[in-house]
């Protein structure tokens, strides 16, 4: 595919009701950067750039972005307004060339690229999150599978994947950058997620189920 031919992947904003996410600008810089620069220690297998390095982090993404590779996001705390963290709809797949002419529907994204302020790690955010990213994914876009994927010794992220409903296909081994400090240029082997159509109303609805949860539990502590 040529430049002239690429098709960007477009997310719109989502708007939750703890978290908005937000397609990345230059204007995210300082949230990120304050984001980024909180406690660090739950990153060992996560990319998050440090708070000097989030200009040269944007222009990575928006270099994705122009590829049609990557929808990237930030994620926004409603109940602050400051940002948290980043999220994106990456490595879109779309049907392949018909009878000589490309069909360019897409079927199948990856959510990726996550990452949360340590102050905003187990506060819900995330679980919002991805359902916003899975209903607009399988509902708007009309996709038939959401993949989600991340470094096989990372037990943390596993976990949260596995608890948003995905199911565990197995593991890609040498088949994605490594992101652990010291491993530079190196492989890691990534553990495979994934929702498929047929599951997304189940899944929806005990996302819904947990975040009714989460809304009552900051209901009664509110209260």
């Amino acid at each position: 595919m040529t430049g002239a031919q690429v098709q960007l992947l477009e997310g719109p904003v989502l708007e939750g009701e703890f978290v908005r996410l937000e397609p990345l600008e230059r204007r995210h810089a300082e949230g990120l950067a304050l984001a980024a620069a909180e406690d660090r220690d739950s990153y060992g297998f996560t990319w998050v750039p440090a708070a000097d390095s989030v200009p040269e982090y944007i222009d990575a993404q928006f270099a994705r972005r122009d590829a049609g590779l990557l929808s990237p996001y930030v994620q926004v705390e409603r109940a602050s307004g400051r940002v948290v963290g980043a999220t994106a709809y990456w490595e879109p797949r779309r049907l392949p060339f018909d009878g000589g002419k490309f069909d360019g529907s897409l079927f199948a994204v990856e959510v990726g690229f996550t990452w949360l302020a340590a102050s905003a790690q187990g506060s819900g955010l995330n679980t919002e999150a991805k359902y916003l990213l899975f209903r607009h994914a399988f509902e708007e876009w009309g996709v038939g599978r959401v993949d989600l994927k991340t470094d096989a010794r990372n037990a943390r992220s596993r976990a949260a994947i596995l608890k948003a409903g995905a199911v565990f296909e197995g593991v890609l081994r040498s088949s994605a950058r490594s992101w652990a400090p010291g491993e530079e240029g190196l492989l890691r082997d990534a553990a495979v997620f994934s929702i498929i159509r047929e599951e997304w109303p189940a899944r929806r609805a005990e996302l819904e189920r947990r975040l009714a949860e989460l809304r009552e539990r900051l209901g009664s502590l509110r209260g």
